[in-house]
């Protein structure tokens, strides 16, 4: 008889982690409560809720991280995370995060990426500004 109840646990594809952070997945329409763990090899994120539900995303696979920032140089809970573009794509997938640790993060991350590869993300009025002047060709 087979066991439908047995959960695989996704293996992990970092050989050493740092503490889990308690973070949330913006997927699709709705949002994923889990832990985020920064690791030597890749940045991953594991569902509370479903132990087969896992976000990994190898380092050399991310274009950029961006960090969000207020006016008054306040680091924000969002975390968005840039991937590189896929075959002829124009486009580049986000994948965005929140959590309260955000900065520790970001420090993390940067360790792992470098400084130029960590940015401040763009405001709207910027990011409006740039859809407009946006050149064609």
């Amino acid at each position: 008889m087979k066991n439908w109840y047995n959960k695989v646990m996704v293996q992990s594809l970092n050989t050493k982690t740092s503490t889990p952070f308690p973070a949330i997945a913006y997927v699709g329409l709705g949002s994923v409560y889990g832990k985020l763990l920064i690791g030597d090899k890749a940045f991953e994120f594991f569902n509370d809720a479903n132990v087969e539900d896992a976000i990994q995303i190898p380092w050399d696979t991310i274009y950029h991280v961006e960090g969000v920032v207020s006016r008054n140089n306040k680091i924000g809970r969002q975390i968005v995370v840039v991937l590189n573009r896929q075959g002829n794509s124009k486009r580049q997938n986000h994948l965005r995060f929140s959590s309260k640790e955000s900065g520790k993060i970001l420090k993390l991350v940067r360790e792992h990426l470098g400084n130029d590869k960590v940015v401040k993300a763009p405001t709207i009025i910027r990011t409006l500004i740039n859809k407009f002047t946006r050149r064609k060709g």
